[in-house]
């Protein structure tokens, strides 16, 4: 297949760059917004041309050998028909599960492709077609595929008694969408996403060794060409996940800090600054692996306050992780 270069990243030609959510302390209210749960997966596209099932991720990832099941299933779309939405493991409760859909196969595991947008048709390109006549579409289509794609509902009830549902039953957040947007790659306004538990991806760019594991991540975000250290991460990381964690360290050592704002002359209020001393026990890292990180809040500092770490992102691009 060609290729084509988007800034440093070389595309698959027949690749849709997705559109992307903001952030927002709460979810917009209004007639003219729609609400989904947000879901905590891997964004996919999934795309038929040529009689073939392409499956493609955020960043433009082949997922075809990964979820073999729902390429499958893609093969069952019309002719140049184009899917967006996610691709979730649920748990024995049919819940979500982040950790289930990076540890285990679709063999192991209920994979399922919740999709929530169209965006071309048997050729027909409907990305600037409105929101709730691309998803009147997809509904349709969706009646007709194997049952690992699935539609992904919009909820009419008012944002704050949906905020409520989500706290109750422990679920990741609410994406509100304008029902009358067009289809724009990039992050957009029309796009609103809200976490239940404050959190955002960020890239990790150290650790601080101990004995045969390591004892804490040092990770940041970008600003502009800048990667700004954000803090030091320890809760969340259990035993397997520090395995994990280290064999994705492997190669990645670099002799230099690659943090722009270290070192920091004090620990700061909260004891989450990195000094010069405390510099001498980390270990660096080239910035390519990104964590998913809740935390209470961010402090004046700009450092995160009371952090764990949730899971390794294999999906995200370092290079787009900004501070939400």
């Amino acid at each position: 297949m060609m290729a084509v270069r988007t800034g440093s990243r070389v595309m698959p030609a027949l690749f849709f760059e997705p559109m992307l959510c903001e952030t927002a302390e709460r979810p917009p209210e209004g007639p003219e917004w729609r609400y989904e749960l947000k879901l905590d997966g891997y964004r996919a596209i999934g795309f038929k041309t040529e009689g073939q099932a392409q499956l493609w991720s955020r960043n433009g990832k082949d997922f075809v050998r990964r979820f073999p099941e729902v390429a499958k299933a893609i093969a069952s779309l019309r002719q140049d028909t184009a899917i967006d939405g996610e691709i979730v493991a649920l748990d024995a409760d049919g819940r979500p599960s982040f950790a289930l859909l990076q540890g285990s196969g679709t063999a192991a595991t209920s994979v399922v492709f919740y999709v929530f947008d169209l965006l071309m048709l048997r050729g027909k390109d409907l990305r600037l077609s409105a929101l709730e006549e691309r998803r009147e579409r997809l509904r349709k289509i969706v009646d007709s595929l194997p049952e690992i794609i699935r539609y992904s509902e919009t909820f009419s009830a008012p944002a704050a008694t949906f905020v409520q549902v989500v706290r109750e039953n422990g679920l990741e957040g609410i994406v509100a969408k304008r029902a009358r947007s067009t289809y724009r790659s990039g992050r957009s306004g029309d796009w609103i996403k809200w976490r239940a538990n404050r959190g955002q991806e960020l890239v990790i760019g150290g650790y601080v060794p101990a004995s045969n594991t390591f004892d804490s991540l040092l990770v940041g975000y970008y600003e502009g060409r800048d990667l700004k250290y954000a803090g030091r991460i320890r809760a969340g990381l259990v035993a397997e996940s520090r395995r994990a964690l280290l064999s994705h360290f492997a190669g990645l050592s670099i002799e230099r800090c690659p943090f722009s704002n270290l070192p920091e002359r004090t620990k700061g209020r909260w004891g989450e600054g990195l000094t010069a001393e405390d510099m001498r026990k980390c270990r660096w890292l080239a910035p390519h692996l990104v964590a998913d990180i809740e935390f209470l809040e961010w402090t004046p500092e700009l450092r995160l306050r009371h952090p764990r770490f949730v899971s390794l992102r294999t999906d995200k691009d370092p290079s787009e992780v900004v501070r939400e």
